[in-house]
């Protein structure tokens, strides 16, 4: 391989199997810098950069997260380190799994038995606060701090009516991906609007900038705990497509 040979990042993509707005995306959280940018924009990946990605994406085949990788790369963290890391926070969600199907199998052999179970008893599989630990590493203390006073001052029918309106927009996103509109009918971009505006709410009022709301986008489409929830991976990438051309016109 040539050292001096440039690849243009359509290329890469093309040749590595990693969309261009994951190259941006890594571009933009200083995880992946391009060799050069040309007069038009267009990024350029060379050799070292190359290199680089293939670390990358190793890692991630570990399972760690981009913060880590990161960390690992600029010799903030050796890899054992990272791994060790990784392994104790996959332990963690280990012992979680593990609490929960046994006290699931408990709820059901008390339900088949005609027992009687408390509220608490029959909630106990649940952990209100088992994303903590993500949120707080990905969007910081302060987001956390404000999900957490923004639920707690809730009334019940308040709470109620959030989680209703969850799942309809939630649903209104899946349903326009599976029925195969184009991501730029008005009739869709209304609905990433109201999706926005969601986010900015969850977010404790702040708006999310144009590469936040594209990051957003590539999670969903990265990581099945958001996209099973619009169908999977594909109607995810219906939705990246459509957010990235909402904020592309409002946020640009």
């Amino acid at each position: 391989m040539d050292i001096t040979e440039q690849w243009s990042i359509a290329e890469v993509s093309r040749s590595v199997g990693v969309t261009s707005r994951t190259l941006r995306y890594y571009e933009s959280i200083a995880l992946l810098q391009p060799s050069h940018v040309g007069a038009n924009g267009l990024r350029f990946y060379g050799v070292a950069e190359l290199a680089r990605l293939h670390r990358i994406l190793s890692l991630r085949e570990l399972g760690l997260s981009l913060d880590a990788i990161k960390a690992t790369l600029s010799d903030e963290l050796t890899l054992e380190d990272a791994i060790r890391a990784h392994l104790a926070l996959l332990e963690e969600d280990q012992q979680r799994i593990t609490r929960c199907i046994n006290v699931t199998k408990h709820t059901l052999v008390s339900m088949r038995n005609g027992e009687t179970m408390s509220v608490k008893e029959l909630f106990a599989a649940f952990d209100p606060n088992k994303h903590e630990r993500e949120v707080r590493q990905r969007w910081g203390d302060a987001a956390w701090e404000r999900s957490v006073s923004g639920d707690g001052s809730l009334s019940e029918s308040e709470k109620n009516a959030r989680h209703q309106r969850d799942v309809r927009i939630n649903q209104a996103l899946r349903n326009a991906a599976e029925s195969g509109i184009a991501p730029d009918t008005e009739a869709f971009q209304q609905l990433i609007a109201e999706h926005y505006l969601w986010v900015k709410d969850y977010w404790g009022g702040r708006a999310p900038t144009s590469d936040e709301y594209r990051g957003l986008a590539e999670l969903y489409v990265a990581d099945p705990r958001f996209s099973d929830v619009y169908g999977g991976q594909e109607n995810a990438k219906t939705l990246r497509t459509a957010m990235g051309l909402w904020a592309q016109i409002h946020l640009s």
